[in-house]
């Protein structure tokens, strides 16, 4: 075969454990989303907390998913790491400026658009943001579907798909951030504490849907582009 097409035909993936990757989605679920809601919700309605110091609580519970990956499997959860930087983003925008409804919504928007800032950032380090979260979703942690996962950035169908995942996110997040601003100055409160949401889930919606048809997208081009220098090479021997 080919180098071409030894370079384009990516290894399939192990088998996965379906116990590990149970227990492990409960504890990032429940430890990333879950709990710091929960947390921040009963601190901040209940109990009359001021939305620095919830947040601030709330991110225990991603380092505490840190603490744990990092016992079980010997290594840092980057997920969780993102997750608890997040949240310190959250934190650190809500000290800033005036405390107004509006400038509640302004500061939502900053939230999103630094994480945006973030994921184009990491275009510049060794490996983008999507390259974690892809590991994160489509592995289910043990050893032997990690090292398949990392053994994949040596393509570079899959370097060019890692690379422009995190950029379209980054861009879409940048905008959504810029144009939830506008709005803010141009709607009323009323309506925004509507649309605000709205946006927030609906780009991540599309998203998703988007991240996971361009994946099935490039790994079907990787495939044909393999076959046809496979078809090439035994068609000149």
């Amino acid at each position: 075969m080919s180098a071409s097409a030894t370079q384009d035909t990516q290894p399939a993936p192990p088998k996965r454990s379906g116990g590990a990757a149970a227990l492990g989605w409960i504890l990032t679920i429940g430890l990333n989303v879950v709990a710091p809601i929960i947390t921040y919700n009963v601190l901040t309605g209940d109990h009359g907390w001021s939305e620095f110091s919830a947040l601030l609580l709330s991110s225990a519970w991603p380092v505490l998913d840190s603490v744990i990956s990092l016992a079980w499997r010997r290594k840092l959860d980057e997920f969780a790491v993102v997750t608890l930087v997040f949240l310190v983003i959250t934190a650190v925008v809500s000290l800033v400026g005036a405390h107004s409804a509006r400038a509640l919504l302004v500061k939502d928007s900053g939230v999103t658009g630094l994480f945006g800032l973030l994921c184009l950032a990491t275009l510049l380090a060794p490996r983008p943001l999507m390259f974690y979260f892809g590991r994160k979703f489509a592995t289910d942690g043990t050893p032997e579907s990690t090292a398949w996962w990392n053994g994949l950035w040596q393509y570079e169908g899959f370097r060019t798909s890692m690379n422009r995942m995190t950029l379209v996110w980054g861009v879409a997040y940048v905008t959504e951030a810029v144009v939830r601003v506008v709005l803010a100055f141009t709607l009323s409160t009323k309506t925004m504490v509507v649309v605000s949401p709205v946006m927030i889930y609906g780009v991540l919606a599309a998203l998703g849907v988007w991240t996971a048809m361009y994946g099935k997208r490039s790994r079907a081009e990787g495939e044909r582009r393999a076959a046809e220098a496979a078809a090439q090479a035994e068609a000149a021997s």
